[in-house]
């Protein structure tokens, strides 16, 4: 077993160890940083692996969130529309960014700056439409959503939730990562060092960043289905640049290079803001522009990718073969 594989499974024993310290209340809270982690997880992707820097990548959270809460709303007693409503709630957000993508990627296609900007542009375009259409709710949203279904079953007891998120967020850390060590995944980082190479050996570079861009937006979108079934709510924020600011912090943080690390950065962020909130109140999203400018300059690979960069090179060193 690898340095990074153990590293990853001692993380992991740690959260299945954590409800035994941790008051029923608080497993709740953490059943949605595990939400948030999900899509911090997809930005990574996208950001880290792809090099693709998502300003506005709230809009598929949010379009996630939206779908399960129009398909589940009022139907708590049929199992089958959680199930509906999570399908779709992936298949929308997907759909929207590959006709995106492929709008974003067509001829010699958005990079950089320039594929920032107009993401950062969405973002605001798809939150006022959300404010304007009283078919979702205008500015209220849509209130009362139920949680998920399960075998007639509405979901409610913390500790499933917080296992069945955490389990979830493992499951979607595992399938990036074989996404990322395939043959695909290959060709994308090849399309992030060097883009104009991988064009001329043959590749369909556009085509690719289309299909990362949609597998990214669809995880997006089930972490928003996961949250709204938990929060029974769905509003405009969820889908503009707030929430996508937010997540950069997270992904910064935690490392863009390394999906459990961006995953620990959105759990920790999350965490931090609601011990400290209360206390620092207005001066909290100050702190947290500071922590993720230093984080940019001082630490690139981000405080838990450093971290965990570190300690294998350190268990290669140790290792006397």
């Amino acid at each position: 077993m690898s340095r990074r594989s153990v590293i990853e499974m001692l993380v992991l024993v740690f959260f299945v160890l954590l409800p035994l310290a941790m008051p029923t209340w608080a497993l709740s809270d953490f059943a949605i940083y595990f939400t948030y982690a999900i899509f911090a997880v997809s930005l990574a992707f996208l950001w880290g692996h792809v090099g693709l820097l998502s300003l506005g990548h709230a809009v598929y959270f949010g379009l996630g969130a939206y779908a399960m809460g129009v398909v589940t709303l009022g139907m708590t007693v049929l199992p089958g529309w959680s199930v509906i409503g999570v399908i779709l709630a992936v298949l929308v957000p997907g759909i929207v960014a590959f006709v995106l993508g492929s709008f974003f990627f067509a001829s010699s296609g958005l990079t950089g700056a320039f594929f920032g900007i107009v993401t950062l542009a969405l973002a605001f375009v798809f939150e006022r439409m959300a404010i304007s259409s009283t078919w979702l709710g205008g500015m209220n949203g849509l209130m009362s959503i139920p949680p998920v279904v399960v075998f007639g079953h509405e979901i409610y007891d913390p500790l499933v939730l917080y296992f069945g998120l955490l389990g979830l967020l493992a499951l979607t850390i595992r399938l990036l990562q074989v996404v990322m060590r395939s043959r695909f995944g290959l060709l994308l980082a090849g399309v992030r060092e060097n883009e104009l190479r991988a064009a001329t050996l043959g590749h369909q570079t556009a085509r690719l960043k289309v299909w990362a861009f949609t597998l990214s937006g669809m995880i997006a979108g089930l972490a928003g289905a996961l949250f709204v079934s938990q929060f029974g709510f769905a509003s405009p924020s969820l889908i503009g640049f707030s929430l996508s600011a937010e997540a950069l912090i997270w992904v910064a943080l935690g490392g863009r290079s390394n999906l459990l690390a961006a995953a620990l950065g959105a759990i920790c962020v999350r965490f931090v803001e609601s011990q400290l909130s209360g206390a620092l109140g207005a001066v909290w999203p100050v702190v947290a522009g500071l922590l993720f400018m230093t984080s940019v300059v001082f630490l690139p690979r981000g405080l838990f990718g450093e971290a965990m960069a570190r300690l294998q090179v350190a268990g290669r060193r140790s290792d006397p073969s």
